[in-house]
């Protein structure tokens, strides 16, 4: 809180090692030091979402005093904007203090969450994480590694995490959008079908007056890729829609560019010709007497 604007965030107790662990740089004012952390100092840093909505684009927030829980701290830097990290998640929107002072003064903990390690290099992570699991194992005098009450879990586990989860999304939508188009592709079927039918006098008369079969197939095959461009076209206008409001209410970044358009388009028409190629060859192999007869 600040003044009269309110902005419901989280903030991270931590040590002053953590922003050159994360390599965060500052924006402007300073980080707080090791002097601040043995005190118990109540100063933070903030994230730039939180700077854009406590402050606004015109204050300047350095040496500002803001209420987390009615408590008072003051701040004495703002970090560089990073945005979203691969999750969707703001890493801008975080306001950083002192782990001593988020430890006593706000949550009352007694124990660590989390810690964060950073290795010198790609080559040596492996030699960390097996320091980081003895240290531990030594300090909470666990003789088994299978007990451990701890998990350690390195940036490549996340990023296969995250690579694992966004092929199940692709698995799922893609399943959603082949059965959307087997319908689709039915229903277009069933409209031919009933156009078939009702207009066979009318295919008796173009067969009978010189129409060739070919004549007939291209043009209810150009009626079925008609309505499914209509079809693609209301769809495409709902998605871009759909997202237009996504992007209102969550902030979430959406881009569409030309080349999806320019497929979807070309899925219209190839659920066109395929769906309606079975009632244009039908209406194609009419014989002319048999349709001029019917009623």
């Amino acid at each position: 809180m600040y003044g009269a604007n309110n902005w419901r965030t989280e903030i991270d107790g931590v040590y002053s090692s953590f922003f050159g662990i994360r390599n965060w740089k500052i924006a402007d004012g300073e980080y707080f030091n090791s002097v601040d952390e043995s005190k118990a100092a109540k100063v933070c840093v903030l994230g730039q979402s939180v700077v854009d909505n406590l402050f606004g684009a015109s204050n300047n927030p350095i040496g500002a005093y803001i209420r987390i829980n009615r408590i008072p701290f003051k701040v004495i830097g703002v970090l560089q904007k990073r945005g979203q990290n691969g999750f969707g998640r703001d890493q801008d929107d975080v306001i950083i203090a002192p782990f001593s002072t988020v430890q006593k003064r706000m949550n009352n903990m007694r124990y660590i969450r989390m810690i964060l390690v950073s290795a010198t290099s790609d080559q040596t992570m492996d030699i960390a994480i097996s320091e980081v699991e003895n240290l531990l194992l030594e300090r909470h005098k666990i003789m088994n590694p299978a007990n451990s009450d701890f998990t350690i879990r390195t940036q490549v586990q996340f990023e296969q995490a995250a690579d694992a989860t966004s092929k199940i999304l692709t698995i799922l939508l893609t399943g959603i959008a082949s059965i959307s188009l087997i319908v689709g592709g039915i229903g277009i079927m069933n409209i031919m079908f009933v156009s078939v039918t009702e207009r066979t006098r009318e295919i008796g008369i173009r067969l009978a007056i010189g129409a060739r079969g070919k004549d007939v197939l291209l043009q209810f095959l150009i009626e079925s890729i008609i309505i499914s461009f209509i079809g693609g076209f209301i769809g495409m206008a709902v998605g871009l829609l759909s997202i237009n409001i996504v992007y209102q209410f969550m902030q979430w970044p959406v881009q569409v560019t030309t080349n999806s358009i320019v497929l979807s388009f070309v899925f219209s028409a190839m659920i066109g010709i395929f769906f309606g190629w079975y009632p244009a060859k039908k209406a194609a192999n009419l014989n002319p007497i048999d349709a001029l007869r019917y009623e």
